[in-house]
């Protein structure tokens, strides 16, 4: 009996020994996890985010432009991330037009012109007629320098941002930066909360902001500006990194009739005497490759004095590389210039890369990369190449109508402005002289449609009903903010643009070398693989809202790229 008993108490005994070493390894199991990085680490309570996410928006980056010039990449550069991380290679702009300040925008938003205000780089308020500057203010002043440069903030966008939400998410203990060579770069994609957003002032020389954000620049940046670092780019000259007749993906380097030369040159050719020609005037940077070298330059800084990447919650910088549009627009896509100017953005982009790896951690940051829009061939690159295109001067076309206008409705200056492709009209005149903007909007529709240049000249109040195909539509309705864009939209045809000489190139249309942009993730929480199904411009600030578990941005219409992140239970 008393051997049984004990047999009893034993076996009890066994049992709570069992359950209590089942508790302990599903507690011990618990503790230990992979991290969606793929790296074992101790779990806390805490939501698994990425350190860091730096965002790149490559200013006039054209989606062809990773495979154009790649058999010349580094690997750690456009390579890498095409081959470690998650590429989208049919991504969307998806609205009209396509200009940098909306660009950044929707980037970060999520949202279109029509709900977020920023109808282009500037615009007509349609209530006064009167201009503005996307990310103008004046009232606030310049941090950093003596010019007007710094009368920027955010106050003119009517949503909130991607940065914006993540700042709400974490009550406020995240960081956000900011930087870039234009002011609209810098602001717009770091939103209206913001730590601090950092653009180029051509007057100083020096990187500044304004008193949105701060009444004294932080002592890194002070430090970085010290250092007078444009002026050393330019003494360097702008040498190709490699012999001339090796561009193979480049017109002649000769090639003045489609090329921008520099002011005090004879030709639009490599080498380039920076050293020479600057004359102590600091914006010539913005030209040359070397603008992005700069902003690399003070990304890294900015890692270092606001210690992002080492806080409690993730940090989130903002990076826009300017000087490709720059260097686009003067020169045009088909340049030994422009070939260059991405060869030596690989270059630094690696080197940038190399940097959050050993800082941040490899494996701790994600980072996306896109651009704002694309940019067109040279029209008469293209004309000499057989192929349809052309210059439209919006200028003439202005002046034309305001004379049929003039002469029928006996009311000078009727239309204001033809920015963004838009037919802007005199609203307080109108109104003055009761004049009917049906007829008017008839009128002007009537002139433009007889032009040669011009495919349709839609009326934005009657889009709907506009013989036009499904794909312009949507994308009118996108771009058409009633407060601030005009009343007629012009669509040219394929191969043309408005507003710009007969050398380099501009941007700003519906076709596919305006609207295809790279989309590429990579790093914490992203999948290695590729996807060919459409995607838009929109669907970047919601996949980055998801990636870091908090709300989309206000006026978020895009939607999350799945296919690009990795899925683990929290």
């Amino acid at each position: 009996m008393i051997f049984g008993k004990y047999n009893s108490i034993n076996m009890k005994f066994k049992y709570l020994l069992l359950i209590l070493l089942s508790v302990i390894t599903v507690s011990v199991s618990a503790q230990k996890r992979k991290t969606i990085s793929g790296q074992t680490s101790t779990a806390t309570t805490a939501l698994p985010r990425p350190k860091l996410v730096v965002g790149f928006v490559v200013d006039q980056m054209r989606w062809d432009y990773l495979y154009r010039y790649y058999d010349r990449y580094q690997t750690g550069g456009f390579k890498r991330l095409l081959n470690d991380g998650f590429t989208c290679e049919n991504t969307n702009i998806d609205y009209i037009p396509t200009v940098t300040a909306a660009g950044h925008t929707c980037i970060y938003t999520g949202s279109v012109p029509a709900i977020h205000g920023i109808a282009g780089n500037d615009f007509i308020i349609q209530a006064t007629g009167k201009s503005m500057y996307c990310t103008e203010d004046t009232t606030v002043r310049s941090v950093g320098s003596n010019s007007k440069a710094g009368q920027m903030s955010p106050r003119n966008l009517l949503v909130t941002t991607v940065t914006d939400e993540l700042k709400l998410a974490t009550n406020f203990r995240s960081k956000v930066i900011g930087i870039a060579l234009k002011d609209r770069g810098g602001i717009l994609p770091a939103g209206h909360s913001a730590n601090a957003a950092y653009w180029f002032d051509d007057a100083s020389g020096n990187w500044i902001t304004s008193t949105y954000y701060m009444t004294d620049l932080p002592v890194w940046v002070k430090k970085f500006n010290d250092q007078k670092i444009p002026e050393k780019y330019l003494k360097q000259d702008w040498n190709p990194l490699y012999p001339i007749n090796t561009y193979l993906q480049s017109a002649p380097d000769n090639s003045s009739k489609y090329e921008g030369k520099f002011t005090g040159t004879t030709a639009p050719t490599l080498p380039v005497k920076t050293s020479e020609l600057y004359n102590g005037k600091m914006g010539m940077i913005r030209s040359t490759p070397f603008g992005n070298s700069m902003t690399f330059d003070l990304a890294k800084a900015a890692i270092d004095g606001e210690a992002l990447g080492k806080n409690t919650v993730t940090d989130f910088l903002t990076v826009s590389l300017s000087s490709t549009d720059y260097v686009g627009h003067q020169f045009g896509p088909n340049s030994v210039e422009a070939e260059d100017t991405y060869l030596r953005l690989d270059r630094d982009l690696a080197a940038f890369l190399s940097y959050l790896d050993a800082t941040v951690g490899k494996g701790n940051y994600s980072v996306f990369l896109t651009a704002d829009h694309g940019a067109a061939h040279n029209p008469n690159f293209l004309i000499d190449h057989n192929i349809p295109a052309g210059v439209w001067n919006d200028s003439n076309a202005e002046k034309e109508m305001n004379k049929l206008l003039e002469d029928k409705y006996k009311v000078k200056n009727l239309v204001i402005s033809m920015d963004n492709y838009q037919v802007n009209l005199n609203n307080t005149a109108i109104k003055k002289e009761g004049l009917n903007e049906d007829a008017l909007k008839l009128d002007c529709t009537q002139y433009l449609q007889k032009q040669p240049a011009i495919a349709f000249a839609v009326d934005m109040q009657r889009v709907q009903a506009a013989t036009i195909p499904e794909e312009l539509r949507y994308r009118i309705i996108n771009g058409y903010n009633v407060e601030h864009s005009g009343v007629i939209q012009i669509i040219l045809k394929p191969g043309w643009f408005s507003g710009h000489g007969p050398t380099g190139t501009t941007h700003g249309t519906w076709s596919p070398y305006d609207t295809h942009i790279p989309l590429v993730f990579m790093g914490w929480g992203i999948k290695h693989g590729s996807l060919t199904r459409q995607t838009h411009m929109t669907d970047i600030a919601a996949t980055v809202a998801s990636l870091l578990h908090i709300q989309a941005p206000s006026g978020n219409i895009g939607k999350t790229i799945s296919e690009a992140l990795v899925q683990e239970k929290l």
